[in-house]
C-alpha cells in the first residue's frame, strides 16, 4: 500500500458537510487522511518555520537554555536534539527522538524575542482554528453530538510542536536504529501535520493501516490528519487512532534526509473525563486505574519520563 490509498479531503468541503460517508469510513478504518488547506496557512507556516530554524541554527546555548522548560509534562519552548524519547514513553525502547523541537500552547509560552512571539502566535491561532474545523466535521460524521458537546470539546488545550529532523549520523541509520521516533498513537482528539520533503526524497513518516506501516509523504497544499486517542473514547471505539512512526533512512540515504514537521495536537482540556475500562478495552490507558480518569492524569502517566535527563544524540 502507498500514499494513494490514504484519502484526500478538502477543508472547505468538510466545512460544507460534503463526503461525510467517506469521512466516516476513513475514520473507522484508517484514522488517517490528507487535508487540502486553502488560504494563508502555508505562508504563515513558512514564516514560523524560518523563525524556528534560525533559532535552532544561531541561538547560543544560553539563549536556548533560557527558553527550555524543565517540567516533564509541559510542552513549551525549546527541546534539544535527543532530549525526548517517545520510545521510553511507550516502553518500546531506550533510544531518543532524533529531532529538536520548539513548542507553544495557549499560555505559559517561552519565546526568545517579541518578533518570534508575534509570528508564532499568528501561526498557532490559524492552525488551531483549522484543527477545530476538522475535528467538528470528523466527530459530527460519527454523530457523537448526542453524547458529547463537540464545540466544548474542541475549545481545548492545543499544543503546536515544530520539529527539525537533521540528517542522522551513521549510528542512527536504519541498519542500526530503524526509527527517528518510535511507533505511537497521539494523546489528542486529532493531530495535524504539515511536513516538508527531504532534499533526497526520503519519506520518514509512516502510519499503520491494515496491520502494516505505509509511507505518508508530503503532498503540496496538504496537511496530514491522524485521529488521536481521544477520538475513539468519545465515539465508543468507532474512530481508529492509528499508530505512526518516523523512520530512519538507510546508510545510502543518510545525507539529504533532513525534514521538518509542524504538528498541531488538538488536545482536550486536562479536566476532560473518560471511562478507564473503555480506554483499556481499546488498548489504551494501561497505566490508569479506577473507573474514571482525566486527560491530565493520562498525560502524566504517559509522559512522566519524556524529559528526564539528556539522552545521547
Amino acid at each position: 500500500m502507498n500514499e494513494i490509498d490514504i484519502p484526500v479531503f478538502t477543508l472547505d468541503g468538510l466545512k460544507r458537510g460534503e463526503r461525510m460517508d467517506e469521512l466516516r469510513r476513513c475514520a473507522g478504518e484508517k484514522g488517517a487522511f490528507y487535508l487540502v488547506v486553502d488560504g494563508p496557512l502555508e505562508v504563515v507556516h513558512a514564516q514560523a518555520g524560518d523563525a524556528a530554524l534560525t533559532f535552532f541554527a544561531t541561538a547560543t546555548e544560553e539563549e536556548k537554555s533560557a527558553v527550555t522548560n524543565s517540567e516533564p509534562n509541559v510542552r513549551r519552548g525549546f527541546s534539544a536534539l535527543g532530549s525526548e524519547s517517545t520510545a521510553r514513553c511507550t516502553n518500546t525502547g531506550d533510544y531518543s527522538d532524533y529531532a529538536m523541537v520548539y513548542s507553544m500552547g495557549t499560555s505559559g509560552n517561552l519565546f526568545p524575542a517579541p518578533a518570534f512571539a508575534r509570528t508564532w502566535e499568528t501561526y498557532f491561532d490559524l492552525y488551531y482554528g483549522i484543527a477545530q474545523d476538522v475535528a467538528r466535521a470528523l466527530l459530527g460524521s460519527m454523530d457523537v453530538q448526542d453524547k458529547v458537546d463537540i464545540d466544548t470539546l474542541v475549545d481545548c488545550n492545543p499544543v503546536l510542536r515544530y520539529r527539525y529532523f537533521p540528517d542522522v549520523p551513521p549510528d542512527r541509520c536504519a541498519e542500526y536504529q530503524p526509527n527517528r521516533m518510535a511507533p505511537h498513537y497521539d494523546l489528542s482528539i486529532i493531530t495535524l501535520i504539515l511536513q516538508s520533503q527531504s532534499p533526497n526524497g526520503f519519506v520518514s513518516l509512516q502510519v499503520e493501516v491494515d496491520g502494516a506501516f505505509v509511507d505518508v509523504p508530503p503532498r503540496p497544499g496538504c496537511v496530514v490528519v491522524f485521529c488521536g486517542s481521544v477520538a475513539p473514547l468519545v465515539s465508543e471505539g468507532r474512530i481508529k487512532a492509528p499508530q505512526h512512526r518516523v523512520v530512519s533512512p538507510a546508510m545510502e540515504q543518510r545525507v539529504g534526509s533532513s525534514r521538518t514537521s509542524s504538528v498541531l495536537f488538538l488536545r482536550p482540556r486536562n479536566e476532560f473525563c473518560f471511562s478507564v475500562p473503555l480506554a483499556k478495552a481499546l488498548g489504551m490507558g494501561g497505566d490508569l486505574t479506577g473507573e474514571r480518569a482525566t486527560f491530565g492524569e493520562w498525560c502524566g502517566a504517559n509522559y512522566l519520563e519524556m524529559h528526564v535527563g539528556q539522552l545521547p544524540a
